[in-house]
């Protein structure tokens, strides 16, 4: 079992809400929502395998471990069933959960993110390129992967905190997340998720575009897309927005 570093807050007696972050990211990424969401939920963040403060087991890692880690740290905490946000990397995260593990998910709240996210050869050349020199160079071009060029002028400060924490994550924990996310295809099996789901895209996102939402918003029974005005970290780009539609989501 993964040692996952995670935070607990809010009413211990409240639904619980996972949120799981995006690759290059640790749970510091939604500090825009806990107020907010822990004022209604019992919240709990972590940072996935290779990020931040949790393990950084050898070897490449698998989408089934990434969701394996989540079912594991909800037995660790003897939390049965939750609602689940998770963003880019965390989406798809949260895509294998619906598929695999349903009974253990609430609704389903998946952003940024696509069923298939970039090409295998695509993920392993970065992966290569992180082993082989470090973050430094993936860290220079996130601003303009996460964000939009007016967000990256008016928050200077938040873009460069972000991009600093990239720098300074474990290069084997990413890299081996890159592999994950290259093997990861989840686009014939999305059609099994019946939990009720929320598919968040950003309008400018180059990354995981509005069309990747409409796809699994069109074969998970009952989706819909929120499209907000943001590049691919929406969350911290249209923070409010994004916590809005996710507490109007939750709350039907």
């Amino acid at each position: 079992m993964t040692t996952l570093h995670h935070e607990l807050s809010g009413p211990a007696d409240a639904p619980v809400i996972v949120l799981s972050n995006s690759l290059g990211t640790t749970l510091d990424m939604w500090n825009p929502q806990i107020d907010a969401l822990q004022a209604k939920f019992r919240v709990l963040r972590y940072d996935a395998r290779g990020h931040g403060r949790s393990a950084v087991p050898p070897g490449s890692y698998t989408i089934e471990a990434l969701g394996r880690d989540v079912i594991d740290l909800l037995d660790s905490l003897d939390i049965e069933r939750a609602h689940f946000v998770g963003i880019s990397m965390g989406g798809l995260t949260g895509q294998w959960l619906g598929v695999h593990a349903g009974t253990r998910i609430d609704k389903l709240v998946v952003s940024n993110t696509a069923a298939r996210i970039g090409t295998r050869e695509g993920w392993r050349a970065r992966a290569e390129l992180v082993r082989r020199q470090g973050l430094a160079e993936v860290a220079d071009g996130a601003a303009g992967r996460w964000f939009t060029p007016r967000f990256i002028a008016a928050q200077p400060s938040t873009v460069e905190t972000l991009t600093a924490r990239l720098r300074s994550l474990s290069p084997e924990g990413y890299a081996a997340c890159c592999e994950a996310l290259g093997d990861a295809d989840l686009r014939e099996d999305i059609a099994r998720i019946a939990c009720p789901t929320l598919v968040v895209a950003g309008a400018h996102d180059p990354v995981t575009t509005v069309d990747d939402a409409r796809f699994i918003a069109e074969r998970v029974v009952g989706a819909r897309v929120a499209e907000l005005e943001a590049s691919h970290l929406s969350n911290i780009e249209a923070a409010d927005a994004f916590t809005d539609a996710v507490l109007r989501f939750l709350a039907e």
